[in-house]
């Protein structure tokens, strides 16, 4: 680490956002990508709490929060939906009910930079819950729409680690794919997809 020149640029960018059913183990069925991603914020917050005594503090400890993320894509397509949600789909019609069951899921996703560089983030295993379904008249100009999503991330056992962990990163400078391809296999447990639309079945 010592000598090696630090990164300051700022990420100007996101791509390739990948998810795959996990469930309870540590290798997804599958992997498949969700093109245009827009934005997306990883919140993991943390609280410090203070013990007294003596009129002055004793200890301290961190409390960790749930991990929750909040996705925007051009248009999420159904069939992603419905695997994400866990739907119900009969004949050609996407059902959501009470009874929804979606699946854990593992996820990847890349902050671009300027230089050409990647930041991936693996979160893997949570749940998607289902996004709002709004419409609006269509006026003078042409005003393309967004969809969100949510889901919540928790702790999980990744090969090579003592502990469980809920987020994971990995930067490759341009060019370069190493880390990536490792994080996939971390996250995933399959490598990094090479199709065009990175659909990767089990």
């Amino acid at each position: 680490m010592a000598g090696e020149t630090k990164n300051y640029h700022a990420s100007t960018g996101v791509d390739e956002f990948y998810y795959g059913e996990v469930g309870d183990g540590m290798v997804a069925s599958y992997i498949e990508r969700v093109e245009y991603l827009q934005n997306i914020d990883v919140d993991m917050p943390q609280e410090i709490t203070r013990a007294y005594g003596d009129n002055k503090t004793a200890e301290m400890a961190v409390s960790n929060g749930d991990i929750k993320v909040t996705s925007a894509f051009h248009k999420i397509p159904m069939e992603d939906k419905q695997r994400l949600l866990g739907l119900e789909v009969k004949e050609g019609i996407t059902y959501m009910g009470s009874k929804d069951n979606p699946p854990y899921v593992a996820t990847i996703f890349a902050k671009t930079y300027e230089d050409g560089s990647k930041e991936y983030v693996g979160l893997p295993k949570g749940l998607f819950t289902r996004p709002k379904i709004a419409g609006k008249t269509k006026e003078d100009g042409t005003e393309f729409s967004s969809e969100e999503i949510e889901a919540q991330f928790m702790d999980r056992k990744i090969d090579g680690l003592d502990e469980e962990k809920s987020v994971a990163f990995a930067v490759d400078k341009k060019g370069e794919t190493i880390n990536r391809d490792l994080l996939f296999q971390k996250i995933f447990g399959k490598p990094y997809p090479t199709g065009e639309q990175g659909g990767v079945e089990a």
